[in-house]
């Protein structure tokens, strides 16, 4: 199976590989379109700010390319909200994927929210033998509200939308290649996936 990470200057990348290889698999990093577009699983990484994000990617070309893809895609964390309409972060224009817009939390709570916390409501065979209210590490300050593609939902200070799901397209605002060994059977279970679940 070929598994690519998309390079593209703004990931967490090394916790992520070794994920993957404790799975017993390897993955491979590339900003490569042909790599990506042959990939079997692409997982869509991010750490930093959203507008800088999205700046190297239109510098890439990889925004017009990473909505056609057809394979099983994982945005994680910035990866997540960047697949979305926009992020109030930077007023920074989104890749249009998920039908949402990323918001900032409010000033009554801890910003970022940095942590473990619960995720529930789980929809989707990405959390296959996962429980509900199970804990996932997350680092975040701009959130997606709560919406009809939301398949996990977490509480700080509202519910909003931890996981998110449209078509071949993936997302979770927590990270689970730092979220132990639930964390570890998502990124599994991601990596099960067909193309047409």
């Amino acid at each position: 199976m070929k598994i690519v990470i998309i390079n593209y200057g703004a990931g967490n990348i090394q916790s992520i590989m070794f994920a993957i290889e404790r799975l017993g698999f390897k993955a491979v990093l590339s900003n490569n379109p042909n790599e990506i577009k042959s990939a079997d699983k692409v997982i869509f990484p991010g750490v930093g700010e959203a507008s800088s994000a999205m700046f190297k990617l239109r510098e890439s070309g990889l925004d017009s390319l990473i909505p056609q893809l057809k394979q099983p895609v994982l945005g994680i964390c910035l990866g997540m909200q960047l697949m979305c309409n926009s992020s109030e972060e930077g007023n920074t224009k989104g890749l249009g994927i998920f039908d949402i817009d990323v918001v900032k939390f409010s000033n009554s709570v801890k910003v970022p929210q940095m942590g473990w916390n619960q995720i529930y409501d789980l929809k989707s065979d990405l959390f296959k033998g996962i429980s509900e209210n199970e804990f996932m590490y997350l680092v975040h300050s701009f959130y997606a509200p709560n919406c009809d593609e939301a398949i996990a939902t977490t509480n700080y200070d509202l519910e909003y939308a931890s996981a998110l799901q449209k078509d071949n397209f993936y997302g979770t605002q927590f990270h689970p290649e730092k979220s132990g060994d639930i964390g570890e059977k998502i990124l599994g279970n991601f990596l099960k996936l067909n193309p047409k679940d």
